[in-house]
């Protein structure tokens, strides 16, 4: 796991970047929201956040299960960038949206909600989806340092096969953290299996 975080360093430039682009784009997702159609898209992505995560009569390890597998998903499409050059442009259309989406359901939180929503943004949306892109960055600059050396051989499919298992122990860290507080705070302890 350290030469996971370590060679992703290495390429600072490309870190630094694609951390730049997400923030970038977080932030123009909190601005544009003025068409209705988009503030509706946000609202219903924050109303299934709370009645199908927060407030579920769904068993937790269920939501783990999804959450987790939904962004392995995500992992496994930035990784595809590492093939070939010109498919590094499904990791930054893949940040890209995830930020703009992040911004504006956090403006919805505020705004909408009010403080109830701000509670639950703090507690668990924030920092959950900042580790998470935290964690898809890292492996999008990865994928950026690995694309344009990629030559199909076994050994660039066994370091991309490393790569995403120790992505995915990664994924299950933090969606259990995210499934330890919505047990502490929002389901009963009866709703684990």
């Amino acid at each position: 796991m350290q030469s996971f975080f370590s060679r992703a360093w290495e390429r600072k430039k490309t870190l630094i970047f694609l951390a730049v682009l997400v923030l970038t784009f977080t932030i123009l997702g909190m601005c544009f929201l003025d068409s209705p159609a988009v503030y509706e898209y946000h609202l219903s992505i924050c109303d299934s956040y709370l009645t199908e995560i927060c407030f579920s009569d769904t068993n937790v390890f269920l939501i783990f299960l999804q959450r987790a597998g939904g962004c392995a998903l995500l992992a496994a499409l930035i990784l595809v960038g590492s093939i070939h050059p010109v498919a590094l442009l499904l990791p930054i259309a893949v940040l890209i949206f995830r930020a703009f989406t992040f911004g504006g359901s956090l403006y919805v939180f505020f705004d909408h909600y009010g403080i109830s929503g701000a509670m639950v943004s703090i507690i668990i949306y924030i920092p959950n989806h900042l580790l998470t892109d935290a964690l898809l960055v890292i492996t999008a600059t990865l994928t950026f340092g690995r694309a344009f050396r990629f030559c199909f051989t076994p050994s660039d499919f066994w370091d991309l096969l490393r790569d995403f298992l120790t992505i995915l122990v990664m994924i299950a860290f933090i969606y259990l953290a995210e499934m330890i507080l919505l047990l502490a705070l929002f389901h009963p302890i009866g709703k684990i299996l």
